[in-house]
């Protein structure tokens, strides 16, 4: 099988050219959706000899279906990645290798996970499953404003072997700021959730609707509880300290600091309903430091 390759980007020049290297070899068809990056994203892309679009960004599920629908893709597969992620050379020819039978549109990647130049091999952080690999006009992306994933839309679905890498370079000031904005993006799709265009929630599903379901699981805890259990269960249980300072670092900011974040703005959100009172009128301290240039500067 030749898909047709299509990677998101913002200023994406630490990791593009890595991604690109290892799907060249699988695809002459390779699209780069660019959300009009600045630094030097769009030189690397030519140089690989990628097709740049440009397209504004309003949130990925957007974006990855704009793709889906609008780019000229010369085969009838596609494979999605983001501008972090590669494939292995194993994927890569398990890829290629892979048969185009009736009724099968979808097929799951494993995605494995490094953090801070090392890899997360405990905590049941990796693999998680990932259908990125599906055939045109058969898939689309959830709506949600955080945690999407493409789902079929008609017909059967495989896994996959060869890893996928999702290799995150960002600094952690980087890393922290991106989270926080997904944490307002995550309370928004809780209280505006409607259930259209998202993945059901089975116990014996697919491996994503799977996690919808142990993520339901989550969702009915006690609010403050359940980033506490959460950090608990990844890097205790699963022994997620076995993954060094590295795993330390990424655990206690994402299976903690993040979800804890997110119940704060939840708990935020609920005293603005219950008092009824803008959250911005919630959170604002009406102090001298509060009003002063130096605070709003930061």
């Amino acid at each position: 099988m030749i898909p047709s390759i299509v990677i998101l980007t913002y200023n994406s020049e630490l990791t593009l050219a890595e991604t690109l290297r290892s799907v060249i070899c699988l695809s002459d068809d390779v699209h780069v959706v660019d959300s009009f990056s600045t630094d030097h994203t769009a030189q690397i892309a030519a140089s690989y000899g990628a097709k740049l679009t440009e397209h504004a960004f309003e949130n990925y599920g957007a974006q990855r279906n704009w793709a889906i629908t609008s780019l000229p893709l010369r085969y009838p597969w596609q494979l999605h990645l983001d501008s972090d992620e590669r494939i292995s050379p194993e994927l890569r020819d398990e890829i290629a290798q892979v048969r185009d039978e009736a009724g099968v549109n979808g097929h799951y990647l494993p995605r494995f996970l490094n953090f801070l130049g090392k890899p997360i091999r405990h905590g049941g952080m990796s693999p998680t499953w990932h259908m990125r690999l599906f055939r045109s006009g058969c898939a689309r992306c959830e709506s949600r404003k955080y945690d999407q994933h493409f789902y079929v839309t008609e017909g059967q679905t495989r896994q996959l072997t060869g890893a996928m890498i999702d290799d995150i370079r960002m600094s952690l000031s980087e890393w922290t700021l991106r989270h926080n904005r997904w944490s307002d993006a995550e309370v928004e799709d809780q209280f505006s959730r409607n259930g259209h265009d998202e993945i059901a929630r089975r116990a014996s599903g697919n491996p994503v609707e799977k996690k919808r379901f142990w993520r339901h699981l989550y969702d009915r805890c006690p609010l403050f509880v359940r980033p506490f259990a959460l950090f608990f269960y990844r890097y205790v249980v699963r022994l997620g300290f076995l993954d060094g300072t590295a795993g330390l670092i990424f655990y206690v900011l994402q299976t903690f600091w993040f979800r804890f974040l997110v119940d704060s703005k939840v708990f935020e959100r609920k005293l603005a309903r219950r008092t009824n009172k803008p959250v911005e009128e919630i959170s604002t301290r009406k102090t001298a430091c509060a009003t002063s240039p130096v605070a709003r500067s930061e």
